[in-house]
Parts: structure tokens; C-alpha cells; sequence
């Protein structure tokens, strides 16, 4: 075939293409608005959340105490992460500002991670404006004050991030049973310092960084 034979057809072919093209374009612009977006359940940081966050900030209306734990709102996202906290009830943790104003985090570790470098997430707030730190009972969910918890480091259960994370316990008693099972030993809060932050932030985050 010489290359002006190959020409027609190649022309047909262009305008075939183009004519499937604007018949989708024709098709989707037709349909009803989209739903609203509900990540998956799998999520893991799909969508990266904004460079810095804006805390929750408190209402009267709810009849809590200005620094009493919170519910997790289902669309609250961890500033550190981008995860969804409300689905790893067992792990989520929060920060209630001075003002009361609040950050939800999925786990424990981002919670000390943001502490470490609250402004790398927050424009407004400082770890001393932390007022209330809780975390949630890996057993019960429940929420605990963070400064009282127990946790355990280096055991063989992944936190919601897929990774080495910081499960909290109201009693040592809890923990050293978890501890049994699943290996680790135990940290009182102010035993996890920078370093212990910064190598579990690394390890939980690897390959899910933003």
C-alpha cells in the first residue's frame, strides 16, 4: 500500500476515534451529579491532606466540657496522615488546644508526631498550646488521657497506617497481657521521646509519604 492509499484510511480512522470521543464526552455530561465521594475503607492516605491543617474548633452547643475527648467526626482527617481517625476506633487519638479547638489523628504515633512538629501541620497552634491529650483504649476504645496511658512499643500488630504504631492501654496490667501475645514492652508517656517519634513516624509512613 503506497502512502498516499494509506492516507484515507488513516484520516477514517481519526475521525472515527474522534467521533467514540465526543459521544462519551456526550454521555457522562448527561448523567445526574456524581454522588458524594466516599473513600474506600482501605484508604491509606490516598488523597494527601492540605499542607496545613485548620483544627476543629469547639462548640457550646455540644454540651462537653471545652477540653473533654470528643467523638471523631466521620469526615475528620488526620493532619499528619490524610486518614479517616472515626474508622480506627481502637487507635484514634486527639489533641484539644487551649482554645478548644481539636485535631483527630488515626493513631498514637501521629499524635506524638504532630507534637513534635506542630507547625509542619498546623499554622495556628504550638505543642504548648496542647491543652488535652487522649487516646484511645486499644482495648475498649475508650478515651484516655494520653499523659496517663500506657503503650506498647514493638510488638507485632500494625496500626492503621500498616506499620509499627504505639497501642495505649488504661492499666499496665492490660498491657503487659498484650505484651504476652504480641511482644513489645511497655513506654510511659514521657518515655517516648524525639527519636522514638521520629523512627516509628518513618517506619509507620513508609512508602505512604506525602
Amino acid at each position: 500500500m503506497t502512502p498516499a492509499s494509506r492516507r484515507p484510511l488513516l484520516l477514517g480512522a481519526a475521525a472515527l476515534c474522534t467521533a467514540a470521543a465526543g459521544a462519551l464526552f456526550v454521555h457522562y455530561a448527561a448523567r445526574s451529579p456524581a454522588v458524594e465521594f466516599v473513600p474506600p475503607a482501605e484508604d491509606i492516605c490516598i488523597v494527601a491532606p492540605a499542607r496545613v491543617s485548620a483544627a476543629h474548633p469547639y462548640d457550646p452547643a455540644s454540651g462537653l466540657d471545652m477540653l473533654a475527648a470528643r467523638p471523631v467526626p466521620a469526615d475528620a482527617r488526620c493532619p499528619v496522615c490524610g486518614m479517616y481517625p472515626a474508622r480506627f476506633p481502637n487507635w484514634a487519638a486527639q489533641i484539644i488546644f487551649s482554645d478548644g479547638s481539636v485535631h483527630f489523628f488515626d493513631s498514637p504515633v501521629d499524635l506524638f508526631a504532630f507534637l513534635d512538629e506542630p507547625a509542619r501541620f498546623d499554622a495556628e497552634h504550638t505543642a504548648e498550646d496542647a491543652a488535652a491529650l487522649y487516646v484511645a483504649d486499644h482495648l475498649s476504645g475508650g478515651w484516655l488521657d494520653a499523659r496517663k496511658a500506657v503503650f506498647v512499643i514493638g510488638s507485632g500488630v500494625r496500626g492503621p497506617m500498616r506499620g509499627p504504631d504505639l497501642p495505649a492501654f488504661a492499666e499496665a496490667a492490660a498491657a503487659q497481657a498484650f505484651i504476652a501475645e504480641h511482644g513489645g514492652r511497655a513506654l510511659a508517656f514521657d518515655e517516648i521521646d524525639r527519636s522514638t517519634v521520629r523512627d516509628l513516624r518513618s517506619a509507620a509512613h513508609s512508602g505512604h509519604m506525602h
